[in-house]
């Protein structure tokens, strides 16, 4: 037999690859592209919140150094990690440059804080919901997921400590708490002041590790700053990203870590990539030393306050009975809770009929619950079509909650 005649192999895959899974909300974004379609789903920054002339113009002045088209460190450019920290500063985070490392996007951080942290069968607790990223991380690298129950508020003390003690009951390693306590993904909500310091607290006592996912915190819209977990305990690991305040495009991000974590994910990322793109890493140093990036976040919260505004707007104009939200201090996102009978998975396909598109609530739990609830997203539509999409998006709600009333499948198209 000729060596092109060979009968192909299947792959044996490995055990962990069984958790790669498809995200509900990549699954979406070819339907959300549609021609008509309002797509409510993607938490993207709007269109003109991107600084590309001025970014065209630092990517082609940095390309001129040779230096900015090599290898790199593997922990990442010295003066980017200087820059983040005045970043982190803005939040009264206080960090040394040596105990950062940049990352591609945050996502890719939490990749690594997780290979560094758990192991596969390790528990990590999570919010209720919680962001879909994180849990497709999880999975992929074997972890279980715990979510900690959410009282309305968030987590609490009292409810991380039990579910750290329930984990251990069952024989589980808890490898780490992740949280995003500021304008959650997707709930809206944010930690209060107490409630961080609960948080810590619990999770000191119980031996479990905070890791801090951060990428929204300087989109604040309404209300007081409040500390990060990282300024209130130095052993926090921190998550940050310039995706939503610069440019998801550039996919830079970073790990505050304690010293001894730094070093593991130095090396895990060398292990990953070798080293980050380093055009895109003198890109954002340059945009961080020469411009004045505090006017540019402080456009962005104009922005996202209106647009926050116009959804709120049309939510109280059109949504049904028995619709309920929570209005979120800054961020993307809504939580829309809906009317009794109502299934968020089962009506989308009638939504996009309707030419609207949303993410499920069944993506943000790790046991597929919450097919009560969707997310919605203000960021990237402009007012006017968040009107239109919200409109769209009552219409096909209040059907299915009338045809629930009347004895019929809510949720039926």
């Amino acid at each position: 037999m000729a060596p092109t005649d060979q009968p192909a192999l299947d792959p044996r895959f490995a055990r962990r690859s069984a958790g790669l899974l498809a995200s509900e909300i990549r699954a979406l974004f070819a339907v959300a592209s549609r021609p008509g379609v309002v797509s409510l789903a993607g938490g993207m920054p709007a269109a003109d919140a991107l600084p590309t002339q001025v970014l065209a113009r630092i990517l082609g002045e940095v390309a001129t150094d040779p230096t900015a088209l090599q290898y790199a460190s593997g922990q990442g450019d010295p003066a980017l990690r200087e820059q983040i920290c005045a970043v982190m500063a803005a939040e009264d985070v206080r960090a040394d440059p040596r105990d950062v490392v940049v990352t591609t996007g945050a996502q890719q951080a939490l990749d690594l804080v997780t290979g560094v942290l758990a192991d596969p069968g390790d528990v990590v607790l999570v919010e209720s919901p919680a962001y879909v990223g994180a849990l497709a991380t999880f999975a992929a690298h074997g972890v279980r997921v715990r979510h900690v129950p959410d009282d309305g508020a968030g987590l609490s003390g009292p409810a991380v400590a039990e579910a750290a003690e329930r984990a251990r009951r069952a024989g589980h390693r808890v490898a780490f708490l992740y949280t995003v306590p500021n304008f959650a993904n997707p709930s809206g909500v944010t930690l209060s002041a107490d409630r961080r310091a609960q948080v810590l607290t619990a999770s000191a006592r119980a031996g479990v590790q905070v890791v801090e996912d951060n990428p929204y915190g300087l989109l604040r819209l309404e209300g007081e700053p409040l500390r990060a977990l990282r300024a209130m305990a130095p052993d926090v690991v921190y998550l940050g990203s310039f995706s939503k305040i610069l440019a998801p495009g550039l996919r830079v991000g970073w790990a505050l870590a304690p010293a001894a974590v730094t070093a593991k994910l130095v090396l895990a990322a060398e292990a990953a990539v070798l080293c980050h793109s380093s055009l895109a890493q003198a890109a954002v140093a340059r945009y961080l030393s020469t411009e004045p990036w505090g006017d540019h976040v402080k456009g962005l919260r104009e922005l996202y306050w209106e647009r926050r505004a116009a959804m709120l707007s049309a939510l109280t104009a059109h949504m049904p009975p028995g619709t309920r939200w929570r209005v979120p201090e800054g961020g993307f996102f809504l939580w829309l809770g809906l009317p009794a009978g109502v299934r968020a998975k089962a009506l989308l396909p009638r939504a996009v009929e309707a030419g609207v598109a949303y993410v499920p609530g069944t993506g943000f739990f790790a046991d597929g619950s919450g097919d009560d609830h969707l997310r919605v997203s203000y960021s990237f539509p402009e007012p006017a079509v968040i009107e239109i999409g919200v409109r769209r998006l009552a219409e096909v709600v209040k059907s299915a909650a009338d045809e629930y009333e009347t004895g019929f499948d809510g949720s039926r198209g």
